[in-house]
């Protein structure tokens, strides 16, 4: 499904959560699609099933998922995901900014690394 990057510092489970949900957003998990089992999925990866078992609760939680007892986690609706996704990218966006004013990055600056990422401004 994915790769880790085991040396990160970024705690596995957290990987899983974005890599899902880059997934999601990709299109290349679609609305209702069964999610690996628990088991399969920590198999398959090389860690551990409570690893797995976190990212697909926290996921839960932020409605990127839904689960049936008995018969695993599925890709929820992608409007509600969608609503959800950019509610979190918003407020880590938030967040960045108010670092970025603390460390005393000008204005100017920052308007400069967003039109850099959104491919505004360069040379052609």
């Amino acid at each position: 499904m994915f790769v880790l990057e085991l040396q990160s510092r970024v705690p596995i489970y957290e990987q899983m959560k974005k890599k899902i949900t880059e997934l999601v957003m990709l299109g290349v998990l679609q609305t209702d699609e069964q999610l690996p089992s628990v088991r399969s999925l920590a198999r398959d990866l090389g860690v551990n099933p409570n690893t797995v078992q976190k990212a697909y609760q926290e996921l839960e939680r932020d409605g990127i998922v839904y689960s049936m007892t008995g018969k695993g986690s599925f890709i929820a609706d992608f409007a509600r995901q969608n609503n959800v996704i950019l509610q979190q990218a918003q407020s880590l966006l938030k967040e960045a900014l108010q670092g970025a004013k603390l460390a005393g990055i000008a204005k100017k600056e920052v308007e400069r690394f967003v039109n850099e990422t959104y491919g505004e401004g360069m040379n052609r």
